[in-house]
């Protein structure tokens, strides 16, 4: 699989890929970087992809998100700021302040209240009102933020020492419950995906182990929740060992809840992926994911996105 390539890619490590929201017409594409940036492209119908603009934090972007209408992209950096960038006056301010790096970054529409939720590496959660400097309200956790994945009423944080915590977002951020890993590494990321009513059930946690946990929040049996190995290598011989790889990111198609697992594997790593709102374009990140330190690095190598065609990754049909 390698697709079409996206035209003028961060010159760093790629940390994250989000695609525009359904509720505007174009489909438009932001990437994060090592490189201290955040870029916009817009994706023609034929695959090709325009940039638009870039902008900068002071140290690395770890994580983005886009606002429901389309018009505003909220920016997690290693400066231990998140930034809104309002696509359409070009403005790019400061929403939020942590003591550490800022990992996660949702934002959040309720029938009550707006917000931007970011989890960061000085172990708290906070809630932003835009029209704010102070946060709505801080959660402490257990550890630092990892991963965090929001739909609807859900949202769903982890963290090193492996915790989970499960928040309803209705009325005011509550947490619901804490589930013990099925994991046994350190988590790398999270995806939370929908019931058959497009309501959210559960999640796919990743970890550096190359295994996946489907788990779903309430069910009733402890069958459906199941692990899977994935990006490890296989040995041509029983004797040789296996090769075993960090699975970096989760991606669910928005319409067959199928999953994409990205992974350190290959020739390169691919450090993120994303599935675009009506569940056409899947794409991913090539760049080094820094597991095997700075000596590895190979600045020759260049960072890549690809564009691959996904609307026809369906279920298959079992008898």
């Amino acid at each position: 699989m390698q697709g079409i390539e996206v035209t003028q890619p961060p010159e760093d490590s790629i940390s994250c890929l989000k695609f525009s929201p359904e509720s505007i017409p174009q489909t438009f594409l932001i990437g994060t970087s090592w490189a201290n940036d955040i870029r916009c492209w817009e994706i023609e119908e034929s695959g090709k992809s325009v940039p638009k603009a870039i902008k900068t934090h002071d140290a690395p972007v770890l994580s983005a998100c886009w606002s429901q209408d389309g018009t505003k992209v909220f920016t997690a950096s290693c400066d231990k700021t998140a930034k809104m960038w309002d696509l359409q006056a070009d403005q790019f301010v400061q929403i939020a302040q942590h003591d550490a790096p800022i990992k996660t970054i949702h934002h959040i529409v309720r029938p009550n209240y707006s917000c931007v939720m970011t989890g960061s590496w000085d172990k708290t959660l906070k809630f932003w009102d835009l029209r704010s400097p102070t946060p709505l309200g801080v959660i402490q956790l257990p550890e630092r933020c990892y991963c965090a994945d929001v739909h609807g009423p859900m949202a769903i944080v982890s963290g090193a020492g492996r915790f989970i915590k499960v928040y309803s977002l209705d009325n005011k951020p509550t947490e619901v419950k804490t589930i013990e890993s099925p994991l046994k590494y350190q988590h790398r990321c999270v995806s939370i995906f929908l019931d058959k009513n497009k309501n959210p059930a559960g999640f796919a946690l990743g970890s550096i182990e190359g295994r996946v946990a489907i788990q779903y929040v309430e069910t009733l049996n402890p069958k459906d929740n199941f692990t899977f190995k994935c990006h490890r290598s296989q040995p041509s011989t029983n004797s040789q060992p296996q090769d075993i790889y960090a699975v970096n990111d989760i991606a669910f198609h928005p319409i067959h809840m199928t999953l994409a697992t990205v992974g350190s594997d290959g020739d390169q790593p691919i450090t993120c992926c994303a599935v675009d709102a009506r569940g056409k374009i899947f794409a991913y990140a090539l760049s080094y994911d820094w597991h095997k330190g700075h000596e590895y690095n190979n600045p020759n190598k260049k960072n890549q996105i690809y564009l691959f065609d996904c609307a026809e990754l369906k279920p298959k049909n079992r008898t």
